[in-house]
């Protein structure tokens, strides 16, 4: 499954709590002025337009703006003016907008932060998965948290994957939700050095979640549905009462119902500069949150949630007769390894849906030849699917002992986090919000001890695999000492790169497709690595902890909360215009 890596912070979402002093005055409205979704342009291909990471983390666009294009996304005002409310969350992706829901529903005045446009970071990019399969597998959460654990994450990814389709039928949002079975083979022929051993891991696998109720069986010639290859590779587990959807239908569904709520509030091109627990002894007791703006405004608050991520992983829309397959999730046990489903398209056509090929952040020089990985891997065995159409990457962070931190943040009194998706981040976001809504508003989860980023006996099992971990991002600070390129005139137009000069702080340069050149500082402002040019993405990325910036240097994901230094007048006045300035 996904190789683990340990950090502490990548991307941002918070949350906090008394209510509303100031009324809630914020303008719904739709993007007019220019159609930013992949229809406009090569839906495979990838653009650096300041405008589309206002829209989406990376150059290239999923397949969930095939039906949602950006400009029919909602749009909202700018925050100009101090506020108090119950909750504030800094962050509209899924762990926001689930958690908002979740308090809303409890009568608690809520106020969104989005530094860009709703469902601008990893929540558009996700494949749709809705999973209690877990990418880990349970014998390893027991291996680290007893049975008992492995029990409550079951049941907890459970409930995540049900309660999409019941607040879906609630509040009568089409998204395509639907209960399918999974079909996860393995990644080996038989004779294949490795096939023994794999089939083993997973009889094992079976046998132990079986124990915990979980409705599976282990095949030797699973048939998948719709496999049309000779590739034999069908010694696996059939995993059943697994869901999927269109993240992006019903994350703006239930968007919708928050907006037509009276204790709900939404500010998008609103970064948070800082958050400060206030009012207290220090460490030990604290009265409030202040949530500052980098605009200088402040929401006064009394809670506060961050979550983030920190691998790459690709996506491709492959175009697949509709009456060629049967619906179903598919993965395999190679590791990175690679997860189908199928979304629609047309009346004619729906898209298979493959990812996989994952990697740390900044850390391969390879983008573009990891689409063509997972594309290559789903042809082999669905040769009747046609164009492709979209293709993207995410981002996913991966905890060392299999379970994701969801609580109060260690040495805090109101500040929460949740982080460590695993490759499950749907269903984290969902239960996410059920364990912070809880935590919130005084009501013990059966949940809480296992997420718990308090948590250490399990973390100090994981020591090994931290420490080696370490080394590998370590090599990065050398790139203080590397350039990519010795001259701005190596560079091609659309095409990044870092110059290093001896003597001189290493500069992030961009050319774009009109031979018109930004410079940058290099220096990442979270741990200060240097980042590194994503070609697939258009995008600068930090190897050292995962932050992401634009070609403009206007942070995307996190730890990082600023942007890139821009290196002159030109460039700072390009990043104000791209950040929305």
């Amino acid at each position: 499954m996904l190789t683990s890596h340990y950090t502490m912070f990548a991307r941002v979402a918070f949350k906090a709590s008394p209510r509303l002093s100031t009324p809630f005055r914020f303008a719904v409205s739709f993007h007019t002025t220019r159609t930013m979704a992949a229809d406009t342009r090569h839906k495979a291909g990838a653009t650096s337009e300041p405008e589309h990471f206002m829209f989406t983390e990376g150059g290239t666009d999923s397949v969930w703006s095939h039906g949602d294009p950006y400009d029919r996304r909602p749009s909202y005002s700018k925050l100009i003016e101090d506020l108090r409310a119950d909750v504030a969350i800094v962050g509209a992706g899924i762990v926001g907008i689930s958690t908002a829901y979740e308090l809303v529903k409890r009568r608690k005045s809520v106020v969104m932060l989005e530094a860009r446009e709703v469902l601008s970071g990893e929540t558009d990019r996700t494949s749709g998965h809705l999973s209690s399969a877990l990418d880990d597998w349970y014998t390893n959460i027991q291996s680290k948290h007893g049975h008992d654990g492995a029990s409550t994450a079951y049941e907890s990814h459970k409930f995540a994957l049900e309660h999409v389709g019941e607040i879906a039928k609630e509040l009568k949002i089409d998204c395509e939700y639907r209960i399918l079975p999974a079909y996860e083979v393995s990644a080996y022929r038989p004779g294949e050095d490795g096939y023994e051993d794999d089939v083993k891991s997973m009889k094992d696998e079976v046998g132990y979640d079986k124990s915990l109720g979980i409705p599976l069986e282990y095949h030797d010639k699973l048939a998948v549905p719709g496999w049309k290859s000779d590739i034999d590779q069908r010694a696996g587990i059939l995993w059943q009462h697994q869901a999927t959807f269109n993240p992006v239908k019903y994350l703006l569904g239930v968007m919708k119902w928050l907006n037509d709520q009276p204790d709900f509030a939404i500010y998008t091109h609103t970064r948070v500069a800082d958050t400060e627990e206030k009012g207290g002894i220090p460490f030990l007791t604290s009265k409030h949150v202040d949530v500052t703006t980098d605009n200088g405004h402040t929401v006064t608050c009394k809670n506060v949630i961050a979550d983030m991520e920190y691998n790459r992983t690709y996506c491709v829309a492959l175009r697949i007769p509709r009456d060629s397959y049967t619906d179903c999730l598919v993965y395999d046990t190679g590791d990175p390894y690679n997860y189908v489903r199928f979304a629609a398209c047309d009346d004619k056509d729906d898209y298979l849906v493959i990812g996989g090929a994952d990697h740390k952040v900044g850390q391969t020089d390879d983008e573009s030849t990891r689409f063509a990985q997972v594309e290559k891997w789903a042809r082999d065995r669905w040769p009747q699917c046609g164009a492709l159409e979209y293709q993207w990457s995410g981002q996913i962070y991966d905890p060392h002992d299999y379970v994701a931190f969801i609580g109060l943040n260690p040495g805090t009194k109101r500040t929460w986090i949740a982080t460590g998706d695993s490759g499950n981040g749907l269903t984290h976001g969902v239960l996410g919000a059920r364990i912070i809504a809880d935590g919130i508003t005084g009501e013990i989860n059966p949940w809480q001890d296992l997420y718990s980023p308090k948590r250490v006996t399990s973390l100090l099992t994981s020591a090994v695999d931290i420490v080696k971990d370490n080394p590998q991002d370590n090599m990065h600070f050398k790139r203080w000492a590397q350039t990519d390129i010795k001259d701005i005139e190596d560079l091609g137009r659309g095409e990044g790169g870092v110059l290093n000069k001896m003597g001189k702080k290493p500069w992030a340069v961009y050319k774009d497709e009109d031979g018109q050149v930004r410079t940058l500082s290099a220096i990442c402002p979270h741990m200060k690595g240097i980042v590194c040019w994503n070609h697939a993405e258009k995008s600068w990325d930090c190897p050292v902890h995962g932050s992401r910036f634009s070609t403009d240097g206007v942070c995307v994901t996190g730890p990082a909360k600023s942007n890139l230094n821009p290196e002159c007048d030109s460039s700072r006045r390009a990043q104000e215009v791209a950040a929305g300035g």
